[in-house]
């Protein structure tokens, strides 16, 4: 079985192309940071964002190790998504990942939370361009992380001409996977096709 956070890639790395702008709205240790770097090429743009510099910092690394030159990393939440990415990027954007939960080998304490995770996926979902995609990868298995995927699911049924997949089990605690592409006026409000 292939790992959700490699089946993510793998989905990603059919549909972005070099020179696309495309935003880590969780960068945590980088991982993501770097794998949406080598999708969009030295043309491309990637803005990851992380509320712990301790995650920007380990990304950083990451990148520096790999020679990754097309990235700008930025200190907020991604509840402010919107604010923190440059208006000439709003509604260009051709992908944004999510890895909620808490930073790896980081404070546990420290996680995603419903309330902020709902904000950023509107804000996500209005910095898209037409037939973007967004990931979301949410684990229920620590506190809170149960509540938080049960808002994502709600939040899904709140899209219309939006299209999902879900990848994982409903296993209690199992992580899972949704895969969101938005067609041409796939905003909040309606129902989802």
């Amino acid at each position: 079985m292939v790992p959700l956070t490699e089946l993510a890639h793998q989905h990603l790395r059919e549909h972005l192309a070099p020179g696309d702008m495309v935003i880590d709205a969780t960068a945590g240790n980088g991982h993501d940071t770097l794998f949406l770097s080598r999708c969009v090429g030295p043309t491309g743009q990637v803005f990851a964002v992380d509320l712990q510099q301790a995650a920007l910092d380990a990304t950083q690394r990451r990148l520096d190790e790999a020679r990754a030159e097309n990235v700008t990393l930025i200190l907020g939440s991604h509840a402010e998504l919107r604010d923190l990415i440059p208006c000439r990027y709003h509604g260009t954007v051709a992908a944004v990942m999510f890895n909620l939960g808490y930073l790896p080998g980081g404070d546990k304490s420290l996680i995603t939370r419903s309330e902020s995770t709902l904000r950023a996926l509107d804000a996500a979902w209005q910095l898209l361009r037409p037939e973007g995609w967004l990931t979301v990868l949410a684990y229920p298995g620590h506190p809170g992380g149960q509540q938080e995927l049960e808002c994502v699911l709600n939040w899904r049924e709140s899209l219309r001409n939006a299209e999902c997949t879900e990848h994982g089990t409903e296993r209690t605690g199992a992580p899972r996977l949704l895969l969101f592409r938005k067609s041409d006026d796939g905003m909040p409000g309606g129902l989802r096709i």
